[in-house]
């Protein structure tokens, strides 16, 4: 499976964490903690990839890196 980029990221307005798959549009997930909005994203992925494949749709490449890598390399 490939590795993408996922942020995670406190919402106040929600009241817990946000994690999301920039490269995967509209894959993304809510947990109280980090750790449970991570293992919620990845459940979504596997279930946005498996949709896509099914469904003959393009897999995206991972292209999304954030600006703090591009900057420290």
């Amino acid at each position: 499976m490939t590795d993408y980029h996922i942020n995670v990221f406190f919402s106040k307005k929600d009241g817990g964490y946000i994690a999301d798959i920039p490269d995967l549009r509209f894959c993304s997930a809510f947990g109280k903690t980090p750790e449970e909005a991570l293992h919620e994203v990845l459940i979504a992925k596997r279930a946005w990839l498996e949709t896509a494949r099914s469904s003959g749709k393009t897999i995206p490449k991972p292209r999304y890196h954030p600006a703090i890598y591009r900057v420290a390399s």
